[in-house]
């Protein structure tokens, strides 16, 4: 699951138009945002799978900060309340908090049963949809469908930037994904972890896009 996380980012502007797509992006793709450090550091571990033939090349061995439930619950917990201290919205705090949360709930519809419930449990959960190449496309790239749409119903471009860099940004997720799904396996593990720091880049191109957008429905945009 990648373009479908930033699919929920868009999305959730028209239920906190006052907050920047940017700390949108940052919630819905919070926990792959800390994944790769987490590799870095050798407190999780992935293992490539050059010869996989469902889902991507990977064997997520152990992610139990990132990606156990209660942790992403813990990590949205801590997101919004770090988001309400510094902004004061506190429609926009709750988004926040929901939007890290998310991220657990649809890598559960796709992953294999590899993801625990919190650190240390030995459950694992997953629905399986990567199982299917064009099943899991439909529903990531359904998702990423109606978020722009409904980000593009809820805001308007201020200038010509605010146009051009939304669909650059769409065009490069876009791109992104299909890399992902039909591009080939990464060389180790340390590469796969350095390539995924890049994700930062989205989300501030988020906050760049937002700058030359406004609500359509809500003054200001902090």
């Amino acid at each position: 699951m990648f373009i479908g996380h930033f699919g929920v980012g868009f999305g959730a502007k028209a239920a906190a138009p006052r907050t920047s797509l940017g700390s949108l992006f940052l919630a819905a793709q919070f926990v792959d945002l800390l994944w790769p450090t987490l590799l870095l550091l050798g407190w999780e571990q992935v293992r490539i799978l050059p010869h996989a033939t469902q889902g991507p090349p990977l064997e997520f061995v152990s992610y139990p900060i990132s990606h156990s439930l209660l942790s992403v619950v813990g990590w949205g917990v801590v997101g919004a309340l770090l988001y309400q201290l510094v902004r004061r919205y506190p429609r926009g705090a709750v988004v926040i908090g929901a939007g890290v949360v998310s991220h657990y709930l649809l890598d559960l519809l796709v992953h294999f049963p590899d993801l625990p419930l919190y650190p240390g449990g030995p459950q694992r959960f997953g629905l399986g949809l990567w199982s299917s190449l064009w099943g899991s496309l439909a529903l990531e790239l359904g998702i990423f469908a109606i978020g722009v749409a409904v980000y593009l119903r809820t805001t308007r471009a201020i200038d010509r930037t605010g146009t051009f860099a939304l669909w650059g940004l769409v065009l490069f997720l876009m791109l992104i994904q299909v890399g992902n799904v039909f591009g080939a396996p990464p060389p180790s593990v340390t590469a796969l972890a350095w390539v995924g720091q890049a994700q930062w880049l989205f989300v501030v191109w988020g906050y760049w896009v937002d700058s030359h957008r406004s609500p359509r429905f809500s003054a200001g945009c902090p």
